[in-house]
């Protein structure tokens, strides 16, 4: 694959055809277990043979496929364990990489932006990618003045690409959530659509990665790098030296890692919005990337890829947001949902018991009530079940629960980012970690 698929109707059929691939190894597999094959070992050679064809086929159309693949690969943690076990390798492949697009293109497209004399800026350009995402990939070079810089040029097509993807995997969202059991695809996909435009604007995202870099400069533990320069389609910044991202210490970390990392990576998510007014809103494991140290013993974290942000309309975090969750940590249901009722959570005419509001939300404000909080698959998967269960009473429980839309990229921000500490198994002070930087979290008193 050595471009961007581009013509709508054949990225139409490669998508659509993903649900009716499962349901031929569904019928498939029933005929081998009347044959007298063991239907666990049905079930899970269909498993591994979809997502192979799932992730493989989001990878290679990269724009809004590879996106939404993206997205499911931060939710990973919450899947039972029999079906994200023969995910979990092809989900991992597509936290870092793609395949990537011609030499010639990119030089095209910097022609485009920087204007015919670029090579006179930009005054080496590596021939091969050394990553390749969703819309872009980046090539190594170094500018005129001496600096090593990272190239990230959006691929052909990328915005018709993208728009398209997830036009087509709105329409398939209810068979595609069979692909996936356990999570709901089709308000993941919407809210993704909400956010094309500015993601496609990558002078929109210089902007707010320069506001990045300027906040955390000299910053002990985070490094972002600053812009050099950008255009419709072109994105130069400074080269950022990194030994590996967070999916290889959630692949083959030691607990000490597991444990350091995770909580960098809670501790850049809560003070980025303090210093900056904005949430970087992208966590998944690529962007956070393992910063060398001489001994090999666990050091800083880098920071990339800032096209989703959420401009936080207070410049910060909600402060609601953090009484609440202080709220709930602290057991009052009655002044929780007269706080939700305040900020739209729950509409004026739904009635509900407070107390089982606050049995509802209690494990996801379980972090908080301890000194240090130990995420693992298993704990995030029991929430999930509880939400998705319809015998249970959180499932009716939720489907009362109003999400405001200035809460939308908050919310899937921090479901993705405990979605990657459970992914860790990372022990963390959490809740030190929102007391110091968290809106409304410590006690007033």
């Amino acid at each position: 694959m050595t471009e961007l698929p581009r013509k709508a109707v054949a990225r139409t059929a490669r998508l659509a055809a993903l649900p009716l691939g499962y349901a031929g190894r569904s019928a498939l597999g029933f005929g081998k277990r009347m044959g007298g094959k063991p239907a666990e070992a049905v079930m899970s050679d269909i498993q591994q043979r979809t997502a192979e064809q799932l992730f493989r086929t989001l990878g290679e159309l990269k724009g809004g496929a590879m996106k939404f693949g993206q997205a499911l690969s931060v939710l990973e943690a919450a899947l039972p364990e029999e079906v994200a076990g023969p995910y979990r390798e092809q989900l991992t492949k597509l936290q870092d990489s793609a395949p990537p697009m011609p030499t010639q293109q990119v030089r095209e497209a910097l022609a485009r932006d920087l204007g015919k004399d670029w090579k006179k800026q930009l005054a080496w350009l590596d021939g091969g990618p050394t990553a390749a995402a969703s819309i872009g990939q980046v090539h190594r070079g170094r500018w005129v003045d001496g600096r090593e810089v990272a190239v990230k040029v959006q691929y052909p097509g990328a915005g018709d690409a993208l728009r398209s993807d997830l036009r087509q995997l709105s329409r398939l969202a209810r068979t595609m959530g069979t692909l996936v059991p356990g999570i709901d695809v089709k308000p993941l996909i919407a809210e993704m659509q909400a956010r094309t435009e500015e993601e496609l604007d990558y002078r929109l995202e210089a902007d707010a990665q320069h506001a990045f870099a300027e906040a955390f400069r000299d910053h002990p533990d985070f490094v972002v790098p600053d812009v050099v320069a950008a255009g419709d389609t072109t994105l130069i910044t400074e080269w950022l030296e990194s030994t590996s991202s967070l999916a290889a210490v959630i692949s083959d970390g030691t607990q000490e890692e597991r444990d350091h990392y995770g909580e960098l990576f809670v501790r850049f998510l809560v003070e980025g919005p303090a210093r900056t007014g904005m949430l970087h809103a992208d966590p998944h494991p690529g962007n956070f990337r393992i910063l060398p140290t001489e001994d090999g013993s666990p050091g800083g974290m880098g920071i990339l890829d800032f096209g989703a942000v959420a401009r936080l309309a207070e410049g910060a975090l909600p402060l609601a947001m953090g009484s609440l969750i202080r709220i709930a940590a602290i057991e009052d249901d009655e002044q929780l949902l007269a706080g939700l009722r305040d900020e739209g959570f729950v509409k004026d005419r739904v009635t509900i018991d407070p107390a089982l509001l606050l049995d509802y939300l209690s494990p996801f404000v379980e972090p908080t009530q301890v000194e240090r909080f130990q995420f693992s698959r298993e704990w995030m998967q029991a929430q999930f079940q509880r939400v998705n269960n319809p015998r249970d009473p959180a499932y009716t429980l939720a489907l009362k629960i109003n999400l405001p839309p200035s809460y939308l990229l908050i919310h899937r921000t921090w479901l993705g980012a405990i979605g990657i500490l459970s992914q860790l198994g990372a022990e963390v002070p959490f809740r030190e970690i929102l007391t110091a930087s968290l809106p409304g979290f410590a006690d007033p008193a």
